[in-house]
This record gives C-alpha cells, structure tokens and sequence, in this order.
C-alpha cells in the first residue's frame, strides 16, 4: 500500500471557456522535490488548498526535501503532503493516484512538472539516451494523465495543468532532445485538451522562461556521453560552456528572475473561476516575444480546426448528454 507523508496542523486568453466557480482544491504536483514543483508546493499550500508534492525516492535521496517540505506546512498550518511517485513507472503512478482517491476522496487538479535537461550535441546523445529522456518528459505525463483522468472523467471536472517551456518557440542551441521532448509534451497536451475538454475537464499550458538560479535544472542536466561524437563538435565547445552564463546575460540587471514568479502564476490561474484561467500563461524575464507567436499560432489553430468541422473541440462542455 501507497505510503502519503504529511503533517496537518488543525496570459493569454483560454481558448477553452466553462463556467464554475473557484475553490479549495486537492492538488498533485509531480517532480515536487526542488525548484519548480516544490515552489509551487509551497504557494499552492499558502493559497488554501491540499497539495500533494509527488517525488521519487521519499525514503532516500529525497528524504531531506520531504521533511522540509512537510517542516514548511506545518510550520505555517499549511496541508501540504508528500507521496512517492515516479513518473516512469506505471505502477507508481497508479499507486500515489490511488493512495490520494483512498485519503481526500478526490482530485481536482494534477500539475505536470517532472522534467528532466539533457546539455549537448544532438548527435552525440545515443537513442537510448534520447528514449530515457522522452520517458520523463512526455511519456511520464501520458503515465499520470492515464492514472488520473478515469477520476476526472466520472466527476466531470478537473484540471491539467502543465509546465511547458518557451524553448518550443525561441528553440535555443544545444539542448536539442530536451527541446524537442518539450515540443512533443506540448503537442500531447494540446491535443489531450480537444478530447477531456467535451467531458469537462479543462487544461492550462504554463510556459516558463530560461531561469538559472532556483532550480537544479542547469546544475543537474545530463551531458552527451558519446566521447568521439563529441569530439567532432569540439569547436562548439566554447559556446557550450558559457551557455549557462549566456543565459543570465538575457535578464535586465534590475529583474529579481526567480523561479517562484512560476509558482506564483500557477497558484493565480488555479484561484481563477474555470473559464477564466488562460489556456497559456508565459511566464518569462528575457523579452524573448513568445506571447506575440502564441497568439498567431493561437488564431491559425482555431481556424484550422473549425474549418475541419470540429469547432466545438475548441470549448469545454459542461452539460454531458
């Protein structure tokens, strides 16, 4: 049986519209352990509702982040709890959806944030490289939609909230399979929302920016092992090595680029009535224009798929015949 640690003390327009009214909510954030998904733990227990901070490993190498994590809510009454949950595997993922049903009854919403950074040449990283990091990035979001979506389906609510990434549209150098894993989840939750949008359940796409402080995303990134692939692209290598500080150069020196303005944006859109939460929100410190190519991306989308005769995907239906 599924094991739940917690400790209890007492913008873009959507292109999805339905109409309900804001509320305390049961959350699951995946790749809850730093960064990202553990600030969005944090804001999400701070705005009122119960979250669920999913990470691998809760016994041991992530042990630390789930006493902190479970310190934090207690510390500030907040209901924050921990379960054990690896995107990669079907049946960890079933088990943390299950054990969360069997304690609240319900989930409302699921946060899609677990991720991994692959730095390098693209041909230098084998196909097994590239399939363990689609594993992560896409295939694990199908593995908890799966889990998650029979619930929402029945109750005929919900919302998948996904953590997406402005590398989809300004497409940076040398993080090739990332890119293009960030590329595919968001093609999967686009899609996704057309068909769980007629059973009531809506989606919002997050889309941060580059951020190099407050997460282990660049410290943390995995590196091409192929040694003779990489030594035939080893003129490049200095551009690689200042990637990271060529990052940094991209914020405006009075601009505090932090990764909680993400958490704070995903607590904003979860506190909007449905209806009202975008379907994109970007949320990015280096003027890199994203939200103008969402718009126009945004119109040729919907007028393609009316013009297929399918407009009524592009809205959520409330009232199931």
């Amino acid at each position: 049986m599924m094991t739940i640690s917690h400790r209890r003390v007492t913008t873009t327009k959507g292109m999805f519209m339905v109409t309900h009214s804001s509320k305390k909510q049961v959350v699951l954030i995946t790749g809850a352990s730093t960064g990202i998904g553990n600030l969005t733990a944090r804001a999400l227990g701070e705005a009122g509702h119960t979250v669920y901070a999913s990470m691998r490993n809760v016994k041991g190498r992530n042990s630390k982040h789930v006493n902190e994590l479970l310190e934090y809510g207690e510390r500030n009454g907040l209901d924050i709890r921990v379960v054990e949950l690896d995107v990669q595997s079907d049946t960890s993922v079933e088990n943390a959806v299950s054990a969360i049903l069997v304690e609240t009854g319900k989930l409302d919403t699921v946060v899609h944030n677990a991720g991994h950074l692959y730095v390098g040449y693209v041909e230098a990283f084998t196909p097994e490289n590239i399939q363990h990091l689609f594993d992560i990035n896409v295939i694990g979001i199908q593995r908890v939609n799966r889990a998650v979506l029979p619930h929402m389906r029945e109750r005929h609510t919900g919302t998948l909230l996904y953590v997406g990434s402005t590398t989809t549209v300004v497409v940076p150098p040398f993080l090739g399979p990332y890119v293009a894993s960030k590329f595919a989840a968001d093609a999967l939750a686009q899609v996704t929302a057309y068909e769980v949008g007629q059973l009531g359940i809506e989606t919002t796409i997050v889309m941060p920016g580059a951020f190099t402080q407050g997460t282990d995303h660049f410290p943390n990134a995995s590196r091409s092992g192929d040694v003779n692939r990489n030594q035939a692209y080893s003129i490049l290598d200095p551009l690689v090595d200042r990637n990271e500080s060529a990052t940094t150069n991209l914020f405006p020196s009075d601009v505090d680029a932090h990764p909680r303005a993400v958490a704070e944006e995903i607590a904003r859109i979860l506190s909007l009535p449905a209806g009202s939460r975008p379907f994109r929100s970007v949320v990015d410190f280096t003027d890199s224009h994203v939200e103008e190519v969402n718009r126009v991306l945004r119109r040729a989308q919907e007028e393609f798929v009316t013009r297929l005769g399918f407009g009524e995907l592009l809205h959520i239906r409330t009232a199931l015949n």
